[in-house]
């Protein structure tokens, strides 16, 4: 009998896969446990084993394909045996493996009802309990699903419980901002939902000279598009950038680097001491290692750094768990495991998840100040940038210049006011300015 073959579950945050390549075709013979394709989150690359034994049938979808997890992606049977596929052409709703050579076709009519394909199950749970009309999301996951990400955004509207309740019952949308004291949405704002008007099409690019290379977005690329633009549209953004005195991190870092080899601080980086500080100074200040959900905070007491890291695949963050109980060594050397890994192609959903608070590092590229943007829903995210001389003035009136790291904070105003990132950003500042201190508490 056939079997089908699905894209297997990555994690509590992952929702699709991205199929890379296929490794079988039509026809062939597989046995449990075979690799049919790999498959690539936004996170990491998988290989998806088959869990049945037998000749493929069927491909459900094609290289470059975006598909739910938990979703049919092949079929796998006995020669010769027939199997039903939704396809637009009746006639062909029903095919042997004859028929079927290298042929790519729809997912098979036993998918779930209309409701369960256009949303996720972390979706509908969400919406259910913050009382949000699925009907009423724009949808921006694969083939048109409205996933987590989507009811995180539509959360963020100020909604009194009176009208969150007449939105569920009635499937009514609520706008950005509504008539009621701070732009609260009140009942009496509530609108039919509005189906989203097909994207304008872009004027066709201007002749150029010379060969034109077309590039399809899809992989990672494809996914931290739709999630920037995603955190850009659902969140209040604003930057502080400041610049802290780097000569404490400067003298460490050569005093490390001069240290015997077998202390194990020779490889201690200028980013590890910024990411030991960020750690210390998050514990002071929970309300930034924080997730905002819309009509409430998590404010965690660990503090797990996300790390903001550049490979050949695009851009991943892997994260130190318990930050804030690590010695700077661990951290130097948790560091170098997770960026090694997420440069394999090897670090896993659970190591790609679940951060607190975000660092990004771009002073390697000469970079002195940037807006990082937020990693939703965390609260706040931070820009490093280099090291650059700026002029200090002493109390005789001489000026000097001393070395200067360049911070840029950007922080969900919806969740914090900009004078408790100032407060909070200073601290930071202090802290690296005297990291050989912190380091001795």
């Amino acid at each position: 009998m056939a079997q089908q073959v699905v894209m297997p579950k990555q994690g509590n945050s992952v929702e699709s896969c991205i199929i890379v390549e296929w490794n079988v075709k039509v026809g062939d013979k597989v046995a449990i446990g075979d690799v049919l394709c790999s498959a690539e989150t936004d996170k990491s690359t998988i290989d998806v084993e088959s869990t049945a034994e037998g000749s493929v049938l069927a491909l459900l979808y094609k290289e470059g394909d975006e598909v739910p997890v938990m979703v049919p992606i092949a079929v796998v049977g006995e020669p010769g045996e027939k199997v039903e596929v939704a396809s637009a052409a009746p006639a062909e709703q029903e095919k042997e493996v004859g028929n079927l050579e290298e042929m790519v076709v729809a997912p098979l009519s036993v998918t779930p009802s209309q409701e369960s394909t256009g949303s996720s199950p972390r979706a509908r749970a969400l919406a259910s309990s913050l009382g949000i009309p699925l009907s009423s999301l724009y949808a921006t996951g694969p083939k048109g699903r409205v996933i987590e990400r989507d009811v995180l955004n539509a959360a963020s509207q100020p909604l009194t419980p009176a009208a969150r309740e007449a939105a569920l019952k009635q499937g009514l949308a609520a706008p950005v901002a509504g008539s009621g004291i701070g732009g609260r949405v009140l009942a009496s704002d509530l609108v039919s939902p509005v189906v989203a008007p097909a994207a304008p099409s872009l004027p066709s690019s201007p002749t150029a000279e010379g060969p034109v290379t077309e590039i399809p977005v899809k992989g990672v690329r494809k996914v931290t598009a739709r999630r920037m633009m995603a955190s850009i549209h659902g969140t209040c953004q604003l930057t502080l950038h400041a610049f802290a005195d780097a000569r404490a991190l400067k003298s460490l870092r050569a005093g490390f680097k001069a240290s015997k080899s077998e202390l194990g601080l020779t490889d201690v980086t200028l980013n590890d001491l910024v990411l030991f500080a960020v750690s210390r100074t998050l514990v002071d200040f929970p309300a930034f290692n924080a997730h905002f959900l819309g009509d409430k905070m998590l404010r965690f007491s660990s503090v797990h750094l996300g790390m903001a890291t550049d490979t050949e695949r695009g851009l991943l963050v892997p994260v130190i768990r318990n930050s804030q109980n690590m010695s700077l060594k661990a951290i130097s050397l948790e560091v170098k495991r997770l960026v090694a890994k997420c440069k394999e192609g090897s670090a896993t959903p659970e190591e790609l998840s679940g951060s607190t608070f975000t660092v990004s590092n771009v002073g390697s590229f000469g970079i002195e100040a940037f807006t990082p943007v937020l990693n939703v829903p965390e609260v706040a995210i931070l820009g490093v940038g280099t090291i650059v001389l700026k002029p200090n003035e002493a109390k005789d009136g001489t000026v000097s210049f001393i070395p200067h790291i360049g911070l840029s904070l950007t922080m969900d105003h919806q969740a914090v006011d900009g004078a408790d990132a100032a407060r909070f950003l200073k601290a930071l500042m202090d802290n690296i300015a005297s990291i050989d201190l912190l380091l001795a508490l």
